[in-house]
């Protein structure tokens, strides 16, 4: 089967959703340049090692050498002190782009997070027209994201999917979890449709399988054409049978952005 790209690279490869994927990535190349700041593992057949700081942006440009498409998913995954949200989401992006524009690399899919918009309420429809309402420094870095990549569409004609990836885990276990729960074959899917989608420019899609109760419409990326055919309905036992929701005492349920709203800041100088 004629493969959609010769090489294409993903970054992120040594967290948790990046072990996670990189078994099914051949599906879209020839090769895959996986890369990390961290040590991984040796590379399969069809896979190339590259460790990269993404702060570093001699080492980015190399890191983009030679590559047809790039899987952004690197960076910090968790709410966590400015300070190295910064080297990595913010500088890291930076660094990501220009070595994008520099080299001519025409699509870029970026693994932004519901985080961008985690201060709507529980009980408010979000699509992406909507300002973004970001809860905490880690969804404020996704929200520059989101921003420079359409700075490169608009100014340089580059390409970008913006995934505003939900709750990717095997398993659902409670109510948020239930609404905003993305299957990996889901996730797979979407992967695929911005990879392939011939024109894309800058669009925003939310990454969520075919759940009840949505709190995120979809509208403005239905072009894309991806159908989710996973559900968390699939979990409904493993829900406390008696919890109010949202819980009238409990910020984690009245805003969208969950256990995040538990955050305080975490400004270090």
């Amino acid at each position: 089967m004629t493969k959609p790209f010769k090489r294409i690279l993903f970054t992120g490869a040594a967290g948790n959703l990046g072990r996670r994927l990189r078994e099914r990535l051949h599906e879209f190349a020839d090769i895959v340049r996986l890369s990390d700041v961290a040590d991984f593992g040796p590379a399969a057949p069809h896979e190339e090692i590259h460790l990269c700081d993404l702060g570093d942006r001699d080492a980015v440009l190399r890191m983009c050498e030679g590559v047809d498409a790039i899987l952004h998913f690197g960076g910090i995954s968790t709410e966590e002190e400015w300070a190295p949200i910064m080297q990595a989401n913010i500088l890291g992006i930076v660094n990501l782009y220009e070595a994008v524009h520099k080299l001519g690399i025409r699509r870029v899919v970026f693994a932004s997070t519901n985080h961008t918009m985690g201060m709507y309420k529980t009980t408010d429809l979000v699509d992406a027209s909507m300002p973004p309402r970001a809860d905490g420094y880690y969804g404020v870095s996704k929200v520059f994201g989101e921003t420079l990549s359409r700075y490169y569409w608009d100014r340089f004609g580059v390409e970008t999917v913006c995934i505003r990836i939900g709750y990717c885990w095997p398993e659902a276990t409670n109510y948020r979890q239930m609404t905003t729960w993305l299957s990996l074959d889901d996730l797979m899917r979407l992967l695929h449709r911005a990879l392939v989608t011939p024109r894309v420019g800058h669009t925003i899609a939310f990454g969520i399988s075919d759940n009840d109760g949505r709190w995120w419409d979809d509208r403005h990326a239905a072009f894309l054409g991806y159908k989710p055919q996973d559900s968390s309905r699939q979990f409904a036992d493993k829900l406390p049978p008696t919890v109010e929701y949202p819980a009238a005492d409990d910020i984690a349920t009245f805003y969208q952005g969950g256990v995040f709203l538990h955050n305080g800041p975490k400004y270090k100088p």
